[in-house]
C-alpha cells in the first residue's frame, strides 16, 4: 500500500448555474457553535496534500467531527479532524480521514462530488448568512466549488460558475484508491484559498486582521459500500453519514448560523484563547423568532404579526434589550438590543431570508 499523492490546480470554466431549494425546518442549538484560532504560518506553505510541514505540526487541530445532529446521534465509526493556517495571500486548510476502504469515481470538475465520500468546506466571511462559499475534494482530487448568494432552505440558487483562481488543491493516500483486496489507513487534504477571492464578498478586510473571526464549517460525506470482485460500488438504497465540525442539528448544511468561528492570529500557536462571540445571544434569540416565523407561515398562510401571536418568549438572556416584529406583506424584519458592559448597546435584526446584521 504505497501512499500516493494527486495534486490538482483549480482553473477557471465556462458558466453555468445549478439550482435547487431545500424546505425549512424547526431549528435547534442546545450547544454552541465550534472555534478554533488559526495561526500565521511562518512560511508558505507546500500544498501536496500531506501536512508534514513544521508549521502544520505547530497548528491545533479542531476537535474530532461529530454527527451532523450532533449528539441527537452516535459519534461518527471514523476519525475527521482539520487544522487551518493563513499567511498574506492564503487560507490554509488541512484535514485528516481515517478511511480502511479509499474510494472515489468523479472525475469531472464542478461535478457534484458529495456523490462520492468527499471533503467539504464552508465559508461565511462576516457572519450575516448570506454570500458563502462552498467547496468539495473526493480522494481523485475533483473538486467543486460554488457560491450560495442565500441558503437554498430561502429561496438562494447556488452559483456553480464561480471559480476560485489561483486556488491550490491536493490530497494524499495512504493506501490504495479503488482496490477492496487490502485494507487502506486514510486520505489527507490540503488547500490554499486566495485572499483575493475570498474577499470578493466578504465585505471586510481579507486577509483579515488580528482578532477577526470568520464563519467557517467542515462537513465529510461517507457512503455505505459493498465489495464484489475486488472493487467497491455503493450499498444497494444507500444513505450517506454526514459528519462535521460544529454540528448543525439538523441534516443541512446550509445553515450558516450553526458553523463554527475561526479566529484569526499573528500570536504564537497555542498562545491565543478563543474569544467567544459576544454577539451570540442576539443572534441565537433572532435566529429563533426567524424559524417560528417559518413555521407559522407554513401552517397560517401568512407571518405572525407579534412576537405574542407567535408565542416566542422575550430576550430572557440578560444581555438583551428592547425587541421589535415588523410585519410587511412577504417580508419581516424583527429586531433585539444588545448591551454589553462597556459597550454602546447595539441593535441586531433578522429578515425573511435568514440575513441578520447589525445596526451601524
Amino acid at each position: 500500500m504505497k501512499p500516493t499523492s494527486r495534486i490538482i490546480l483549480v482553473t477557471v470554466v465556462a458558466a453555468a448555474v445549478w439550482a435547487g431549494a431545500e424546505a425549512p425546518r424547526a431549528q435547534t442549538t442546545p450547544s454552541d457553535p465550534r472555534g478554533y484560532v488559526c495561526y500565521r504560518a511562518a512560511v508558505p506553505i507546500r500544498v501536496d496534500g500531506r501536512l508534514d510541514e513544521a508549521a502544520w505540526r505547530n497548528a491545533p487541530w479542531t476537535d474530532d467531527f461529530v454527527d451532523i445532529e450532533g449528539d441527537a446521534k452516535p459519534r461518527p465509526a471514523l476519525r475527521t479532524r482539520a487544522k487551518m493556517l493563513w499567511d498574506d495571500t492564503y487560507f490554509y486548510i488541512g484535514a485528516e480521514l481515517v478511511e480502511p476502504h479509499l474510494w472515489a469515481t468523479l472525475t469531472q470538475h464542478d461535478a457534484v462530488i458529495f456523490h462520492d465520500n468527499d471533503f467539504e468546506i464552508f465559508i461565511d466571511p462576516n457572519g450575516d448568512n448570506h454570500e458563502y462559499y462552498e467547496f468539495e475534494i473526493n480522494a481523485l482530487g475533483t473538486t467543486w466549488d460554488l457560491l450560495l448568494p442565500r441558503p437554498y432552505k430561502d429561496g438562494g440558487q447556488p452559483v456553480n460558475s464561480w471559480e476560485i483562481p489561483g486556488m491550490k488543491a491536493a490530497v494524499h493516500l495512504d493506501g490504495t484508491l479503488n482496490d477492496a483486496r487490502d485494507i487502506d489507513r486514510s486520505w489527507s487534504v490540503e488547500l490554499a484559498f486566495p485572499w483575493s477571492v475570498l474577499g470578493e464578498l466578504a465585505r471586510r478586510p481579507a486577509p483579515p486582521g488580528e482578532g477577526d473571526q470568520w464563519r467557517v464549517n467542515f462537513s465529510r460525506v461517507e457512503w455505505p459500500l459493498e465489495i464484489s470482485g475486488g472493487t467497491y460500488r455503493k450499498a444497494a438504497s444507500a444513505t450517506d453519514a454526514n459528519w462535521v465540525w460544529s454540528p448543525q442539528h439538523v441534516v443541512d448544511m446550509h445553515r450558516p448560523e450553526t458553523w463554527g468561528y475561526v479566529q484569526f492570529s499573528t500570536g504564537r500557536p497555542g498562545s491565543v484563547p478563543f474569544e467567544p462571540d459576544a454577539s451570540l445571544p442576539a443572534r441565537r434569540w433572532l435566529h429563533q423568532v426567524y424559524y417560528a416565523e417559518r413555521a407559522y407561515r407554513q401552517a397560517h398562510g401568512r407571518w405572525a404579526a407579534t412576537l405574542e401571536e407567535l408565542q416566542v418568549p422575550g430576550p430572557a438572556n440578560g444581555a438583551l434589550g428592547a425587541a421589535t416584529l415588523n410585519v410587511a406583506d412577504s417580508l419581516f424584519q424583527a429586531s433585539v438590543e444588545l448591551r454589553l458592559p462597556g459597550r454602546t448597546a447595539q441593535r441586531w435584526n433578522i429578515r425573511q431570508d435568514a440575513l441578520v446584521w447589525p445596526d451601524e
